[in-house]
Parts: C-alpha cells; sequence; structure tokens
C-alpha cells in the first residue's frame, strides 16, 4: 500500500530567500511573453469568453505589493490591464494597497471585486512562494506561467487557507494556463487544496499546467450542497504524486481530457452529489480509483471514452464507495458546447510532459501529440499603431560571418528525410521541414553570442511556402520580431545562446534551407 503524499516525498522544498525589501517594484514594460493568441479554451469560451487584460495598459512587477499596486492603479475595477510578473513573490514583499479599483490583502495576491485582468510571468519566471492567489467576486481573469508553491492553511507563514489558487463566490471565467502548483504533503502537513472553486464559479479552464506533491489535487464545491459551481474544463494537465481530489466534483458539469495522472494514491476524479464529467483520451498510471463516487452515498456520473489505464487498481463497492472501474462505462451523457480536438491517449504522458506547467514556453499541443509554440498577433497595447503611410522599410541581406556554421541546432518536430543540422549547414540543397504546416527550428551555441540580423532562406522549388513567423530568444522566451514571408530579417541586438524561428502559417510544407545569423 503506498504511504501519504507527505511521506513519500524525497525531502520538502526549500524556500527561496528574497533579497528584495518589501518596497513595490512596477514599470511599464514592453512585453517578453503574453496570453497566447489561440486564446482560452474550453469552457473559458463561453459566456461571453476570457480574455482577461487583452487591450489594457502592460505593467511589469517584481513583488506583491506592485501587483496590488497595478490593480489598484487602473481608472476601475473593470480597467484592462496585463500584469507581468518575474522573480519570487511572497509575504516579505506583499503588503495591502488601497484604492477604487482594488479590494487587497496582505496575505496573499488578491483578486476582489475586478475583472479584466492577466498576470502572466515572465523572464526568469514568477513564483509566488508559500503566498496564494485568491479569486473572488471577479470574472474575467487570466493567470498563466507562473508557479505558486508551498502555500499553507495551519503553520507559519498562512495564506489563501492553504490553498495555490482558490476562486469563491461568483467567480465567471477564469483561464489558468501552464502554471505550476505544487506543495509538500497533505492536510497535517497544512496544505490543502492547489486548484478550488466554490460558492458559484462557473466556466473556468485548466489547462497545460502541472499539480504535484498534495494530498489534495482540487475540488467543485465546498460541500454537498454547494451545487452552485461547474462548467469547467480540465485539460492536458500533469497530476503526479496527488491522495485525491482530481478533482472532487460536486454538482455541475466538468469536461476532462488528455490529462496525464501518475501516482494517485487513494481516488481521481470524485464525482459525487450529482455532478456529470465527461473523461476523454486520459492517461491514468500507477494509481488507484482514479474515477468514480467515494466517501459518500450522493451518486455523481461520467461519461468516459479513449482513456488508458496503466497498472490502476480499483476497491471494492460499497456504500460510500462505487468506483467506476476495473471496467468504466459510460453512465451518463454530456454535451460539450466548444470546439476541441483530442490527441490519442496513449501520447498524453509524452505530449502533456513536454508542454504542462510553468517555464515550458506556452507550447501546447497541435492536435496531433506534437508541441508547439502559439502566436501572439495582438499587439503590445502600450506601443503606438504604426502609421501604415510610413512602412518600415525591408531589411537588406545582412553581412559578416553567418554565425549558424560550426552552431548547434534543434527544433519542434522535423519531417521524415530532413534534418534541423541542414539549416547550418551552408547548402541551399539540404532543408528542414516541420512535421506539418508550422513548427520552428533553432540555431544554439555553448555561450552567450550576440545576434542582430538574421535570414531565412527557403529550399529551391519552395519559395513562398513560409507565412506568418515569429523569431524568439528562446533563454527568455521574448518575441524579437515577427512578420511574412522568408528573407532578411532585422532583430534587436541581442546576448543569447538560443534563437529560434517559428513559423505560425503556411501554405504548404515549408522547406527551410538555411538559417542564417549575424552579429551585425
Amino acid at each position: 500500500m503506498r504511504r501519504p503524499v507527505a511521506l513519500r516525498l524525497n525531502a520538502a522544498l526549500a524556500t527561496l530567500a528574497l533579497a528584495a525589501g518589501a518596497g513595490a517594484a512596477l514599470s511599464l514594460s514592453t512585453p517578453e511573453a503574453s496570453a497566447a493568441a489561440t486564446g482560452a479554451t474550453g469552457y473559458a469560451t463561453q459566456n461571453g469568453g476570457t480574455t482577461g487584460g487583452a487591450g489594457g495598459q502592460t505593467v511589469r512587477a517584481t513583488t506583491g505589493t506592485a501587483i496590488h499596486q497595478a490593480l489598484c492603479g487602473r481608472a476601475g475595477s473593470s480597467t484592462p490591464i496585463t500584469i507581468q510578473v518575474e522573480g519570487t513573490i511572497n509575504h516579505g514583499n506583499t503588503s495591502k494597497v488601497s484604492g477604487n479599483s482594488c479590494s487587497t490583502a496582505e496575505d496573499k495576491i488578491e483578486l476582489k471585486q475586478i475583472s479584466n485582468v492577466t498576470i502572466v510571468g515572465v523572464g526568469n519566471g514568477a513564483v509566488f512562494d508559500q503566498l496564494g492567489i485568491h479569486i473572488r467576486e471577479s470574472s474575467n481573469i487570466v493567470i498563466q506561467n507562473v508557479t505558486v508553491r508551498n502555500v499553507k492553511k495551519s503553520g507559519s507563514p498562512t495564506s489563501n487557507g492553504g490553498d495555490a489558487i482558490g476562486m469563491e463566490s461568483d467567480v465567471r471565467n477564469v483561464w489558468v494556463d501552464h502554471a505550476t502548483l505544487e506543495a509538500s504533503g497533505g492536510e497535517s502537513e497544512g496544505f490543502d487544496g492547489l486548484f478550488d472553486m466554490k460558492d458559484n464559479t462557473q466556466y473556468v479552464t485548466l489547462s497545460y499546467s502541472t499539480l504535484r506533491n498534495s494530498g489534495r489535487g482540487g475540488l467543485i464545491g465546498s460541500s454537498e450542497s454547494d451545487r452552485s459551481n461547474g462548467f469547467v474544463t480540465f485539460h492536458h494537465n500533469l497530476y503526479e504524486n496527488i491522495d485525491s481530489r482530481a478533482p472532487l466534483l460536486r454538482g455541475g458539469i466538468a469536461h476532462i481530457y488528455n490529462n496525464y495522472y501518475v501516482g494517485l494514491t487513494k481516488s481521481g476524479i470524485n464525482s459525487r452529489a450529482g455532478a456529470r464529467a465527461r473523461v476523454d483520451n486520459n492517461y491514468f498510471k500507477d494509481s488507484k480509483d482514479v474515477l468514480g463516487t467515494f466517501y459518500t452515498d450522493a451518486a455523481g456520473y461520467w461519461q468516459v471514452s479513449g482513456n488508458t489505464f496503466d497498472n490502476v487498481t480499483w476497491s471494492e463497492p460499497g456504500e460510500d464507495n462505487n468506483p467506476a472501474g476495473p471496467d468504466p462505462r459510460s453512465n451518463t451523457t454530456v454535451s460539450i458546447p466548444y470546439a476541441y480536438t483530442l490527441d490519442g491517449a496513449a501520447c498524453v504522458p509524452e505530449i502533456v510532459s513536454r508542454t504542462a506547467g510553468a517555464g515550458k514556453g506556452l507550447k501546447v499541443s497541435d492536435g496531433n501529440c506534437s508541441p508547439q509554440t502559439p502566436t501572439d498577433p495582438t499587439p503590445d497595447p502600450t506601443d503606438p499603431t504604426p502609421d501604415p503611410t510610413d512602412p518600415t522599410p525591408d531589411p537588406t541581406q545582412p553581412s559578416g560571418t553567418n554565425l549558424s556554421i560550426g552552431a548547434g541546432s534543434d527544433g519542434s518536430s522535423k519531417a521524415d528525410g530532413t534534418s534541423y543540422g541542414n539549416v547550418r549547414d551552408g547548402d541551399l540543397n539540404t532543408y528542414w521541414s516541420p512535421a506539418g504546416s508550422t513548427g520552428s527550428v533553432s540555431i544554439k551555441w555553448g555561450s552567450a553570442t550576440t545576434v542582430s540580423a538574421i535570414a531565412v532562406e527557403e529550399a529551391s522549388g519552395s519559395a513562398g511556402t513560409i507565412g506568418s513567423w515569429r523569431v524568439l530568444d528562446a533563454d527568455t522566451g521574448a518575441v524579437l520580431a515577427s512578420g511574412s514571408g522568408a528573407g532578411a530579417i532585422d532583430v534587436p541586438q541581442t546576448s543569447l545562446r538560443k534563437i529560434t524561428f517559428e513559423i505560425t502559417s503556411s501554405s504548404g510544407t515549408p522547406k527551410v534551407a538555411e538559417f542564417e545569423t549575424y552579429a551585425g
């Protein structure tokens, strides 16, 4: 029999020391990362959709106080804003801030009675250490590319009732994407849920996120009578080393697809009190009672298809125990109102491992089990609109030494018979193609290298195939340039170890013969 999660951990995560004081650090910024252009998915696309702070000002924050100041500095509580966060956010640099457009607290990141907000981790990442994120009486919230860890409800310090991310009281339209939510044990160690929703919280999506090392993954509904929540989507998430609640559903509807569950020791998807869950193409491994109604006689329901059960054990049915296995069958039907594409369950462990969690470059599945970085065509709202009557001249072919020769290379995928190395061999007769119509190829060096221009050469017979593209600083995820069509491309002079050319649309199969890089 497996031991509870706290006993299985090799060691508790160490708390990072904070170098900065509690003073605010807030500035206007040109975004290095932003919400994925593919936008929200799942139920967060319903009820008017979830766009967060799109169309508003973008600011940078490196303390919890600065996050609160950004919220309180808006013209109104619904004024759109994107807050880019970098560094460690904890009790030492988080204080309550007052204003007409906010209602904050000193022991958590408080998103209360507000709307139209995006919080996104950038640069070297955003870690909320022992400090939870609380969403209350709010709507249209996006949280992306952040880590929230070791939030406690007992012991010291405490925050957010022990929830990494908690939502309650008339919350609508929340998209949490590419987050890492983790604890260092269960309730006896002071931790509670990683992702909780209660008291009329609806239209929520949790996607491409990692939840691990916790007694409780999360819940929808705080009690058997709290059935006003629902319309929640969970997809492409990793649940690892979790005792139970992956999730716990009390009433309402949930769509759970393409998640990877490994090491669930007590129970997994616990549908009860009239809840209905559609459970498609998930992969369950080394786990127990991954689906059913548990610890209650208030039945829940499920529709299942395409799931893989790998070394899953099932308990015997009882008065308060109704496992769906060992041969799970549907006992209800659940209609899904939005479009979605399922990856095959067999590839879910790989695609989730490559895309889920913070710091993964916001990579998503292309629907065919391959990771891709979504495009972001939305301009920086703090940048002036270019004058259409005064276009920027096309860059000229760069001169000097092609730094790609002798460098390394890799990419997102490659078609049969092509190679990443072909883009740096100086031979226009060889080329790289992605496995589909989009993909990325990178040039990399063993030490920091300054680049200010690139040239992309298409192979003979494929000129004009490449449509839109982005050039990324692969070290930070920053977008250096974007446009359409191959040729010479100027980028801001940047010192980096890896640069990526990402094709986001094409009229066929792209063929990149050379990806040349130049210092100037």
